[in-house]
Formats: structure tokens, sequence, C-alpha cells
């Protein structure tokens, strides 16, 4: 049984889900449906369906669904079975009761079972799948963000069932609102004129039985509101992050700190749309009713509402625009901020033996000075709209109980309904004077999401409407058409027409001075940029056309900036894999020479590496990346400067051992010492981008003894 099989028959959905790809004319691999989605133990679940699915160009919906309730109109589905287990329902004949799935236990073969034995097996759960409309690129984008709307306000809307509930909810608290005033209306004029006390205790039995539903109701909405604000929470973070993880390299931002910046944008968004804002802006129309209300009881009493409601708005209205230019500057330099924090973390050991502490601190307190400024300016306006709706909340109660003076002594009014029309003048204006608060943090959340919505428009390296070349055994043969590329923001081309082609199971070296390309030659084979111009073949396919899964999966890569995560040994190692196979462990530990750091270790395999492996020497991380990048025994390796770091005891047994294990593989070596060059057969040489120089090894190293190729040498 090869690896990828082994994996898939672990991982049941994303067989099931490949089966169902395939039926559709929608080839895929495990890797391409799988890669950057948040497995757990290495597999598909049910709540990742649908992203997966996405991937291979089909749209998915899961169901609870009673079996005998299944439309056989839209067959094969997945059925989620108990045990973890799935399986695709084909047929099914409710009246005949019998079934035909295709289980991934016995591979994907088409069994006939009994309805009720396949109901024993049902854990209640289907999953819908029809494929997406192959259109062009403009119009498969088109079509795609008509379909599935705005990043956050799709997720937003996919909570309308919920906010339904919440907005009946609000209907019947802001109707049970008014029981408490007519209660007090009548108590006054009614109960206490004709001192008729069993009125009094049928009024407040009512009164009582109203409360008890406003509370159960209140604390209904709240839980509803929690439970959307969640369920949206957790996909919009994880679209978010998606989003980050799998944008082109030659798209994102320069700065590292204003991405991180723009990201914790995200919790200003999500606080901004929490409970307050829902039942704010569901309590604001109710202010009309309670206005109509008070209208009925006595017209005069209204206008001090409607004008106190509309004054409050107006002042909130008039410091928007003072607000925005405010939280556009403080979001720009809170970003830069964030960006020097990272910076200063990262570079922290440099920056200490440099004596350059204080320019960081510096401009740590210059932008703290500035954003202190504009925070306090900012909570300012907040707190005059804030007081100015607490003024205007009083000046109105006061005006309503003196007008309604006048009213009860001209006889046009009771003092029950002075009462009332009090009572009521306070429960219309508690929603105005929450939207009004509600507005001065608007634009600090309207500048995040902007911020985030560049983010989320960034070109991915996965295109929704491309149908990629999938399941293609990597060979090793790599072709350059023509290659020109260009870093973001450089006005030099970093490659400059390279034409050339390296046979699979080839050897070759890639030398030449710093900065002449040779790094980003092994960044476009791998996919991580898109040539400005020409192209990379992999087995004479365009490496554009394949998923950037499956073609980092056939190569293993050594970068010559290595960078480690926070974890064990083990953990890096095995970084990207889900089934580690004993024997490629072992032999990767053989060749990098990885047994001389764990072995003696007490901890071994568990020891900690630190923040991006500032717990060993340089080294040591170089024996750790070179093991990861041999661990998947990929048919091609790139190698970035492997020894650079290590002793020559080190060096030789890397060359001792590479020399074995790449056998039939094939070979790219970048490196400045000629001792590594005896792994390989044929020299390359790049000058500021352009190839100057193709040939046998030895042909060129003596070029470069003669002086021909003195400027690649130096």
């Amino acid at each position: 049984m090869t690896a990828e099989a082994a994996i898939l028959h672990d991982d049941p959905l994303s067989q099931c889900l490949l089966w169902l790809a395939a039926d559709h004319g929608q080839s895929r691999t495990r890797d391409a449906l799988t890669e950057g989605l948040p497995l757990r133990q290495g597999q598909l679940t049910p709540g990742m369906l649908p992203r997966a699915a996405e991937r291979a160009g089909m749209r998915a919906r899961m169901l609870r669904q009673p079996l005998v309730r299944i439309n056989s109109r839209w067959l094969p589905c997945i059925l989620i079975l108990k045990g973890n287990r799935a399986c695709v329902l084909t047929h099914l004949d409710s009246e005949a009761g019998l079934a035909r799935v295709r289980v991934p236990e016995l591979g994907m073969e088409e069994q006939s079972l009994t309805f009720a034995d396949l109901q024993d097996d049902y854990a209640g759960v289907v999953v819908y799948c029809r494929p997406l409309l192959q259109l062009g690129d403009v119009a498969a984008e088109n079509a795609a963000s008509a379909d599935s709307g705005h990043w956050f306000w799709s997720v937003i809307r996919g909570n309308r069932r919920i906010y339904r509930d919440v907005l009946v909810a609000s209907l019947c608290i802001n109707l049970f609102a008014l029981a408490m005033p007519l209660f007090v209306m009548n108590v006054y004029d009614r109960v206490v004129p004709n001192q008729t006390t069993a009125t009094l205790w049928v009024l407040a039995a009512g009164v009582g039985i109203v409360v008890i539903a406003d509370l159960v109701l209140r604390m209904l909405r709240s839980w509803f509101v929690e439970l959307a604000a969640g369920r949206a929470d957790n996909r919009l973070s994880a679209k978010v992050m998606e989003r980050v993880l799998g944008m082109r390299l030659e798209h994102a931002p320069a700065s590292v700190g204003t991405l991180a910046g723009s990201i914790q944008g995200f919790e200003s968004v999500r606080a901004f749309c929490g409970s307050m804002v829902v039942t704010a802006l569901i309590d604001l129309p109710f202010f009309l009713l309670f206005l109509v209300i008070i209208v009925l009881i006595a017209p005069l009493m209204a206008v001090p509402v409607g004008l106190g409601a509309l004054l409050l708005l107006l002042y909130a209205l008039s410091v928007q625009q003072q607000m925005r230019r405010l939280a556009d500057v403080s979001g720009q330099v809170s970003a830069q901020r964030s960006a020097g924090v990272i910076e200063s973390l990262t570079c922290l050991p440099v920056l200490k033996s440099l004596n350059a502490t204080g320019r960081m601190q510096r401009q740590w307190e210059q932008a703290t000075r500035f954003l202190s400024g504009s925070s306090s300016r900012q909570r300012l306006l907040g707190a005059s709209v804030s007081t100015g709706a607490a003024w205007v909340q009083q000046t109105v109660a006061v005006t309503m109980i003196i007008i309604g003076v006048y009213l009860v002594i001209d006889g046009q009014m009771s003092q029950g309904g002075l009462i009332a029309a009090y009572m009521l003048s306070s429960r219309a204006m508690a929603p105005v004077s929450q939207t009004a608060a509600l507005l001065t943090q608007y634009h600090q959340a309207a500048s995040a999401l902007k911020m985030l919505d560049d983010v989320m428009a960034t070109p991915q390296e996965r295109s929704g409407h491309q149908q990629p070349v999938s399941g293609q055994q990597v060979r090793g043969d790599i072709e350059f058409c023509n290659l020109s590329f260009t870093y973001p923001g450089e006005a030099r081309a970093a490659l400059n027409g390279i034409s050339m082609r390296i046979a699979a199971g080839e050897k070759v070296g890639v030398i030449g001075a710093a900065g002449s390309g040779k790094s980003t030659l092994e960044k476009l084979i791998l996919g991580l940029y898109q040539p400005t111009e020409g192209s990379v073949l992999l087995d004479g396919v365009n490496t554009a056309q394949l998923d950037p899964a499956e073609l980092r999966r056939g190569i293993g890569y050594l970068p010559q900036d290595l960078q480690l995560i926070n974890g064990s040994v083990y953990d890096n190692v095995t970084l990207g894999v889900d089934n580690v196979d004993p024997r490629h462990l072992q032999q990767a530990v053989q060749v990098s020479g990885l047994s001389t750091l764990i072995g003696p270790q007490a901890d071994g395999w568990s020891r900690q590496v630190g923040e991006l492996g500032r717990s060993l020497s340089g080294g040591q991380q170089q024996t750790v990346a070179l093991a990861r990048a041999l661990l998947s025994d990929a048919p091609v390796l790139l190698l970035d400067e492997p020894a650079s770091a290590m002793d020559s005891m080190m060096e030789q047994h890397i060359c001792r051992e590479l020399k074995v294990y790449a056998q039939d593989k094939t070979l790219m070596l970048i490196t400045h010492r000629t001792s590594l060059l005896q792994l390989v057969d044929r020299l390359i040489v790049l000058d500021k981008g352009r190839l100057i120089a193709d040939g046998p090894k030895q042909q060129i190293l003596e070029a470069l003894a003669q002086g021909k190729l003195k400027r690649a040498a130096a």
C-alpha cells in the first residue's frame, strides 16, 4: 500500500469526496483538497467538507435528515455514519428497501445494502454536493462573487434564521415594555380613585406574567445573539486566516507587522458587531411604536421625545467626519507600531549587539504619543456623545413633566397618563442613545474592516475557477522557458530570460555571486512566486497548472533562510507530514546527521528548539531543516546552502550520505562551497539574473580557474 493510499484508508471523508469529485469530472488528489485545512488527527471532519469541496469545484451542503427523506434526485451524496465513518450513497429505493453505497473500507466498490442495515449505521447527517459552473476566469470570479457575496456580510447573512428569532423576541420584548406604563396608568386612574383592590391584583397578576415572560425572552435573545456571534466569529476567523496563509507571496504586504495589525483589526470589527449593536439596531425602529403610544396618551407629550431624539442623532452624525479621520490615521500608525514591535523582537540580539535599541525605542515612543493623542480625541468625542445623550434624556424627562403638569391641570391628561408617558419616553430614548454611542465606534470598526478587505482581496495560490492538473506522479524533469521575474517594488529583474532544462535524475549545481537569482530560481520551481514572464515546466506541465500542495509534495526543499517553529525537534522535522513513514524518518535522520543532535540528549526528539529555533546553533538548525527536506523522500531535491553553518566533519558526512541518497533523484544544489560540488555533474552560473554559463562541472570549473567567468565567481 502506497503512502497516499494508506492516508486515504484512514480518512474516509476525503476518499468519499474524491470519488464524488471524480464522478463530477473534477479529478483531484487528497493533498489538493486538504492542504491548509485544520485537519484533526490528519483526517477531514464533516465541518470541513464544504471548504474541501470548494477546492474540488463543488459546493457542499450538510443537513440533518432522516434516511427516508433523502431525495434520490440529489444522489450521489455523502452519508455520515456512526463511528467516524462515511460512505457515498449512489442509489436509494425506499419501496424495495434497498440501497447501493460505496464504502472507503472496501475500496469504494459499489455494495448493496438493505435499508434497515444502512439505517442502523446512519448517523443522521447527509452532505449534498453539486458542481460549480465552469466559466472563464473573469466570469467565474464574477459568478463566485455574486453567489457568495462579501466575505464578511455573507457570513452575517448566513445567520439570518437566528436573527429572525432575535427579531421576534425583540418584538415581544418591546410590546411587553408597554405593560408597565399601562399598569401604572390604570392603577393611578382607576384603582386608586375607586379603591378597587381586586382590580389591582388582577392587573398585578397580568403584569407579573408579562415581566416573567420578558425575563425569559431577554435571556433567550441574548443566547441567540451570542450563538450567532460565536458562529460568525469562528467562520470569519477561519476565512481571514485561510486567506492570509493562501495568499501569493508576490502580493503579500511588504511589512509583516502591517499585516498582523490588519488581522488584529478583526477584533474591532467583532466587538462592534456584538450583541449591543444587534439589540440596539433591532430596538431602534420600536422608538416609533413608543412615540405613537405617547401621542395616543397626549400628542403634545411626544414633541420633547421627537425633538430630543432628532437633536441627539444630529449631533452624533456631526462628529462622524472627525471620527473617520482619526480612525483612519490611528489605524495606519497602529499598524506601523505593530510592525516595529515584531521587527524589534525578531532582531533583538542584533539590536543589542549594535547598541541600536534606542532607535527602536524612539520610534515606539513617537508612535505611542501620536496614538495617545489621537485616542484621547476619539474618546473625548465619544464621551461628548454619551454625555449629550444623558443630558438630552434628562432634559426630555423634565420637559415632559412640565408639559404634563399643565395638561393635567387643564384636564387634558390624567396623572396616570403623565407617569405612563414619562416611562415610555425613557424606554423610547434608550435605543436612540445606544445608537448615537455606537456611531462613535463605527469608523474605527469600518477602518479595520477596510484593511481586512484589502487582505481578503489579495490574490490566492488556489484560484476557485481554475481546474489544476491533478494526480500526476512527479519524475523530476524541470524546464525553464524564457523565465523572467521581478520582485514587487523592485526595478531590476531578479531573473531575466532564463531558458534551460534539467533532466529527471540529473545532479545540477547553481553558483553565482550574491543576489544573482539562485534562490529565486528554486522559489519559482516551488510555485512560491509566479514568473513575470515565461514559465517553469515540471515533467512537461506548467507549474501554474499544478495544485500548490501536489507540486510541493514532490519536492524536498531546504531554504537558505532557515525558519523553525516553536516546538520540539520532532515537530519541526515532521512539519507538514500527516503520516510519518518510520523508514523515511530513519533515512532522513541518517543522511542529515540529526542523530548527533537527538542521540546524546536525554530528551531526544522532544528537545525544544525555541522560537525560530533560537535554542539551537546555526549548524543544528540546518541539520533539522535538512532532515525535514528529506523526510518526504521526494523525487526532486532543492538544496540552498545545505552545509553553510556546519563544521567540516558534518559537511563531509552530508556529502557522503547525500551522494548515495540522491542517486535516483533530481538534485539542484546552490552553494558557495566547492567541496559540495562533488554531489553534482553539471554547473549553472548566474550573474545579475542572467544565465552566463551552463555545462559539465569540470568544464565550468576550468573556465572559472582561467578567469573567463571571473565576475560570477566573485
